[in-house]
């Protein structure tokens, strides 16, 4: 963006001097020249239009010359920020005293502060008064006047908010005596901490400083701690409403965890505590010298403030408004802007979004090392709440506020196992840790480093991960002591403990996860664990980073066992009842995911760090292999369950020469249910649950010897059988039963249960009665998530897509789809639907609407293209185009002995099934089963299919012909969309 030129009075040249090089007071000089040459002779100030439109010249002109200067990376985020802030003061002090020349007769005294009116100040206030400013950030205010000032200052006021408003810039004002802003600083903290950075711009000098002694006396009568105990409820409130985990992968950079405004809460809580005249700023070079900083730390402190500051602003600068959420679209666009590029196996955008992720952890490391300080001088001494026993002080730790650290004299730098040690007697005891040894754990965690092939540490990292929590049956843990043991039980009855902790003291195994990861010790332990932290997975469908959603499984897996769990994951809680297995389970769990973002297949390669590691980790043989076995096929069950036809009996016997064993098997499934849940409560639904079930009951029931797959036609005759049964104890006609018998392909009796035959039954019949040319059934399934349609129709080709095309234009997503076409050329097509939410559709007037589109689809009563066209790609928001789902094909003759098996990967958009299955149709395809995945914004649609004369496909030449046609109708089928799209968007 070039500046522009300073507009000088008619017949004189612009100061090109002042071009060069824009600085505070060269704006001033500038501003006090053009306004004296602008204002006439019999005048006090020039024309108010006049005047106005000068200084939204220099606005302009000096927002863009810090804009120039930052994007040139002349300037870093916080100089940029304070630069804004000493140029608005600039223009702030030129309107005031534009204001005092207007309105004469609001003087006083001659010779008096600010033009002759005294006990009147401007102050800036909140982030401004900080002498920060974001370029879209508003400029708050305060107006400190005189217990008389009242209605003389008015005017004085209004002409400046009106002047900056007409400027178009956002004012937050408050107009209050020094008493009332006493008086409301007492009652409320968000008045409180706007006034803790209160800076005079101009005024009154005397009455300011008047008004910061009273403020100063106030605050230290009213004493640190109830001030401190209300920035941390905000703080506790504010990561509720913007994201609680600092992981989530459209992180809100000022308001969410380890943001901006942590820094800010730790300022404020200094600020209050220490005194406004002792700090000036979070990290100012005193607080290395009070002591509550090491230099390292101080340094890490100040790139974290400055790497935030520079996000805010390209953000800011990028949407073109105070925009502080950093969405899918925002993330490319400042990672590039920030010059991260791809290195390695890892793109620009998860390098910066790694950064990012990485700083907010340094933050929170931050708000626990320096908290701590400031609470410990806010409150003074604080008296134990429960004493140590011998054991405890034998092994090294002490009780403070009933709060377990460090007893005097133990240095983690000398005997780092004593960083392990403290959290496994926190876990025994079902005691938090006391801030200060959260501290040292960050102070000392590279130390941890030594602890890699230390077998006590192994023993306690796997007790922290695995071992019984407080709430599970109390009996000796696995190579404790027994004095431990007994001095557990003793504490846990002791009328100090009840008090501090109520009946709830901290438990769960993710609860020690999670400290070991925020101190760091987690990655020093386990280097394959460092990798992985803050990495994330540019998607819509992941919402945390992989460490972050590794140790939300782990709580699943906690919430599961102890069976709170049980109502909405009910298969889950009946196999863990009878689990063998649960540290493996636990291990697996962990490591599932460790080898993301390595390239390749990161089953493969976590399977090989498992096989490592938890030997290792003083794991069995026999447990590494089940862990190792687990992370290597962790997908196999969800990727059957929803990607293939498990009415198809070589699937069921795939997956039960895969796994072999029952154990394995439930193990398997709690790991992909832990796995599904963790992503995101979303992604999890009733629909997911029913397959994933259906699944396993037929996986067990190979395993266990039963009925084999194989027995096709045992099955088939013992369907039919039923549904005669059935249908005969219903009073059908024994002429109707085996004419409906005779309908059916093997197939079609294998793919239902008894209770949907005999519905069929019944639709057949009366559609038949009717001689009606199209039936249309829909039935709400709530306890499976979904709404079965099922059409009866003459089938022709193409009927699967214009269905498909019917229901995108309802709003439905097709979740999976049975294709049958009958021995008399009818076909019946079941497709199980959901809405937007992923629900089952319930209500009458949706049901009807449903009905209806199909029927108008079918008989020709609309376009369906022309319809899907006009809904199309535009409904998708522009923070979702913004990921790159690159189409792609898969044939796969494999997988079914009957079918020839396609996979479509794209991006989801509504009619994408439409055009796909058009294209098929196309390609003489005849569709038998459809399954339909998404996991964000990407698709994975499989279809099984046969030729025309309704064989399998085997001719190489014929296969990738398909795959050629349907990759490239998939790759138009996108650009058109996305043309549209953008159309639409720059309309």
């Amino acid at each position: 963006m070039s500046i522009s030129p300073v507009h000088a009075a008619p017949g004189q040249q612009p100061d090109m001097t002042v071009l060069a090089a824009l600085t505070p007071e060269a704006l001033a000089a500038c501003l006090t020249r053009e306004l004296r040459d602008a204002t006439t002779q019999d005048a006090a100030t020039p024309e108010r239009e006049e005047a106005v439109a000068i200084f939204r010249r220099y606005l302009g002109r000096y927002q863009a010359d810090v804009r120039n200067r930052f994007e040139r990376y002349e300037l870093k985020g916080a100089a940029s920020a304070k630069l804004i802030a000493a140029f608005t003061d600039v223009m702030l002090r030129a309107i005031i005293d534009l204001a005092i020349r207007a309105n004469p007769g609001v003087h006083a005294d001659a010779g008096a502060p600010l033009g002759g009116l005294s006990g009147f100040a401007v102050a800036a206030t909140g982030g401004y008064g900080r002498g920060m400013l974001a370029p879209f950030s508003d400029i708050d205010l305060l107006f400190l006047i005189g217990d008389d000032a009242g209605e003389r200052v008015h005017p004085l006021i209004e002409y400046v908010l009106y002047f900056l408003w007409d400027l178009g810039l956002k004012v937050g004002h408050a107009t209050r005596t020094i008493s009332e802003c006493i008086e409301e600083s007492t009652k409320d903290t968000t008045v409180r901490t706007a006034l803790l950075d209160a800076r005079l711009l101009m005024g009154d000098t005397a009455f300011f400083a008047m008004f910061e002694a009273r403020y100063i006396l106030a605050s230290v009568e009213a004493g640190p701690t109830g001030f401190i105990h209300d920035k941390r409820s905000e703080r506790l409130e504010r990561h509720r409403r913007f994201g609680d985990s600092p992981y989530l992968v459209e992180p809100n950079i000022k308001e969410g965890r380890g943001g901006l405004r942590d820094m800010q809460t730790l300022y404020w809580m200094c600020r209050n505590t220490f005194g406004t005249r002792h700090v000036k700023d979070l990290l100012a070079p005193e607080f290395i010298w009070m002591g509550l900083l090491t230099e390292q730390e101080a340094a890490r402190a100040r790139r974290s403030w400055d790497f935030l500051w520079t996000l805010r602003l390209h953000l800011h600068y990028v949407a073109g408004r105070a925009e502080e959420r950093l969405t899918f679209d925002m993330q490319p666009v400042i990672g590039a802007r920030m010059g991260y590029t791809r290195h390695g196996r890892q793109n620009g955008v998860e390098r910066f979004m790694r950064h990012y992720f990485l700083t907010a952890r340094e933050v929170m490391r931050l708000t626990h090392v320096l908290e701590p300080a400031v609470l410990r001088q806010a409150q003074g001494p604080v008296a134990h709440a429960a004493k140590p026993d011998e054991a405890m002080r034998e092994a090294g730790f002490t009780l403070l506020d009933g709060q377990i650290l460090p007893d005097r004299g133990v240095s983690f730098d000398e005997d780092p196992i004593k960083m392990m040690q403290i959290l496994d007697w926190a876990r025994l005891r079902r005691r938090p840790l006391h801030p200060l040894a959260r501290h040292q754990l960050i102070r000392w965690e590279r130390r941890a480093t030594a602890l890699r092939d230390n077998p006590e540490a192994a023993r306690i990292f796997l007790d922290l991960l695995c071992g019984e929590t407080p709430e599970e049956e109390q009996r000796p843990r696995r190579r404790r002591a027994s004095a431990v043991a007994a001095a557990v039980a003793a504490d846990e009855t002791t009328p100090a403990y009840s008090a501090a902790y109520g009946s709830h003291p901290p438990s769960g195994h993710s609860h020690w996860l999670h400290i070991l990861n925020e101190t760091g010790i987690f990655g020093r332990l386990i280097p394959d664990w460092a990798r992985i932290v803050g990495q994330m997975q540019f998607d819509t469908y992941h919402v945390f980073t992989v460490d972050e959603h590794t140790i939300e499984a782990v709580r699943i897996l906690d919430e599961v066992v102890a069976g709170r769990m049980a109502d909405e994951i009910p298969i889950a809680y009946d196999l863990i009842k009878d689990l063998q297995s649960r540290c493996a389970l636990y291990m697996a769990v962990l490591l599932h995911d460790v080898a993301k973002g390595r390239g390749g297949d990161h089953s493969e390669i976590g399977a090989e760090i498992a096989a490592e590691l938890c030997p290792r980790l003083g794991m069995s043989g026999e447990e590494t292999e089940t862990v190792s076995w687990l992370v290597l096929h962790h997908l196999l069950l969800s990727h059957t369950a929803f990607q293939r036809d498990i009415d198809d009996p070589k699937t069921i016997l795939d997956v039960a020469d895969i796994v072999q064993s029952p154990e394995r098997l439930r193990l398997l499934l709690l790991l992909t249910i832990v796995d599904m849940r963790a992503v995101s409560p979303r992604v999890w639904n009733a629909w997911k649950a029913t397959l994933l079930r259906e699944l396993y009951v037929r996986v067990a029931e190979v395993l266990a010897g039963g009925l084999a797959t194989t027995e096709r036609d045992v099955r088939v005759r013992h369907a039919k059988d039923t549904a005669a049964e059935i249908l005969t104890e219903e009073g059908v006609s024994r002429r109707d039963i085996d004419r409906f018998l005779g309908l059916g392909y093997a197939g079609y009796w294998l793919s239902f249960d008894y209770e949907t035959h005999s519905r069929h039954a019944r639709l057949i019949r009366e559609a038949d009665r009717r001689e009606s040319p199209l039936t249309v059934e829909v039935l709400p399934l709530p306890a499976r998530g979904v709404t079965e349609v099922t059409v009866y129709t003459v089938d022709v080709p193409g009927l699967f897509s214009k269905i498909a095309g019917a229901l995108a234009l309802a709003g439905a997503s097709i979740v999976d789809a049975r294709i049958h076409t009958m021995t008399h050329g009818m076909a019946l097509d079941t497709f199980w639907i959901q809405d937007t939410s992923g629900q089952a559709y319930e209500e009458t007037h949706r049901l009807a609407r449903l009905s209806s589109l199909i029927e108008q689809g079918l008989s020709g009563q609309i376009d369906i293209e022309a319809e899907i066209a006009q809904a199309g790609f535009g409904h998708m928001p522009m923070r979702m185009r913004a990921i790159h789902v690159p189409p792609r094909v898969v044939v796969d003759n494999g997988v079914s002995n009957t079918h020839t098996v396609i996979e479509i990967n794209g991006r989801d958009r509504p009619g994408l099934l439409h055009d796909v299955t058009q294209a098929m149709s196309r390609e003489s395809l005849q569709i038998a089963s459809a399954h339909i995945t998404t996991y964000g914004v990407r698709a994975v649609d499989v279809f099984y299919v046969k030729d025309l004369f309704g064989l399998k496909i085997t001719d190489k030449k014929r296969l990738e012909e398909i795959r050629v046609s349907l990759l490239a109708g998939l790759k138009e089928a996108e650009a058109e969309a996305t043309a549209m799209a953008q159309s639409r968007y720059s309309g």
